[in-house]
């Protein structure tokens, strides 16, 4: 098995715990509880009692507890990402003739980045309250579709607010509920969904400023090297022409931390990229990633098979609308960056 299968195999194996984790961050029951759980059943009885409680506690606290440890594992990544960046990377670009400009940007990107990362760990996404239900009542209509008026959350013992929702990792109710992130250890809601959104455009522009940044140096490496227009013997003894697949070999031996640290960032940019035009999208149309997933899902009552097998709906054409909440690109946007109050003016 040659480097490039192995390196090949283990992108792969990155990419998908990656694309797991994301998928189902905040999720009480997802495929990495069941195989915690299921493993811990299976090994239970050949464990002694301290281990059992260990396990026990284990499965409590990174399941359906809030937990601190994936920022930390954020800021390790991160840290890691930009150690490399400085330590070899910023040196080669220097000799390359890029300016200290352009070199400072994934800097201050990083500055712009935390701050946001800050605001999204430590606002108040939008508690729904005892003291504040009555006026977190008005702050949206019911659309009689997903929200219906009078339904009492059976935890909270509160009225629930229009496009509210229990976190069950939080054991709240939370305004205009987004999702649970685990990376930020907080939920997304009605008052820091807008920093969420910040946070995201700052990681992508971020992740892609350190990815051209790197590219540029590989590439004028190679050329610098001569090694596109370089030939070598191969095991028949024939002179052969160096393809891509020998270029590649020679930048995974010459430059090894480098390519590496390159093969993550692009892999976090165009996964977060992807994720953060689905959030910019809900944005623009006034949804939240609770009210799109719950529609995908939806099945309205009043729908009757017809004698040919197709469906009609007979309910009123705003029970049918799915972008209920809309108002407009500009106004929906607002919505956003400028969340109302409870006791503010609803919409109609």
């Amino acid at each position: 098995m040659d480097f490039l299968t192995l390196f090949a195999i283990y992108v792969t194996v990155v990419l998908t715990s990656i694309i797991l984790v994301c998928k189902y961050s905040g999720q009480q029951q997802s495929p990495f509880s069941y195989i915690f759980d299921t493993t811990t059943k299976l090994v239970v009885p050949l464990t002694p009692k301290w281990l059992k409680r260990c396990l026990q506690w284990t499965s409590h606290r990174f399941f359906h507890q809030r937990t601190k440890m994936f920022i930390i594992l954020h800021i390790l990544l991160e840290g890691a990402v930009y150690a490399e960046f400085t330590y070899e990377v910023f040196g080669f670009c220097v000799e390359m003739g890029i300016s200290l400009v352009s070199l400072s940007v994934p800097y201050i990107l990083l500055l712009v980045k935390t701050f946001f990362f800050y605001l999204c760990i430590n606002k108040e996404p939008g508690t729904v309250t005892k003291k504040k239900n009555s006026s977190q009542l008005n702050m949206y209509p019911y659309d009689k579709r997903l929200f219906h008026p009078g339904i009492s959350c059976p935890t909270c013992h509160l009225i629930k607010p229009a496009r509210s929702k229990h976190c069950r990792v939080c054991d709240r109710c939370v305004q205009r509920f987004d999702h649970h992130c685990i990376w930020v250890n907080n939920c997304i809601g009605a008052y820091n969904i807008r920093y969420f959104l910040l946070y995201l455009i700052s990681v992508c522009a971020m992740s892609a400023d350190i990815a051209i940044l790197t590219a540029d140096l590989l590439v004028e490496a190679v050329l610098q090297s001569g090694l596109l227009w370089a030939s070598y013997i191969d095991e028949y003894g024939q002179q052969q022409p160096a393809g891509p697949q020998f270029v590649m070999q020679h930048l995974f031996l010459t430059f090894p931390r480098i390519v590496f640290m390159l093969g993550f960032v692009v892999f976090v940019f165009l996964l977060l990229a992807g994720y953060t035009l689905f959030h910019l999208f809900l944005a623009l149309i006034n949804q939240t990633s609770n009210e799109w997933y719950r529609n995908r899902g939806y099945v309205c009552q009043h729908c009757h098979p017809s004698p040919t097998g197709d469906h009609f709906c007979i309910a009123a054409s705003h029970n049918s609308k799915r972008n209920y909440y809309s108002r407009g690109v500009l106004r929906n946007l607002g919505e956003i960056f400028f969340p109302r109050r409870p006791g503010g003016k609803k919409n109609t």
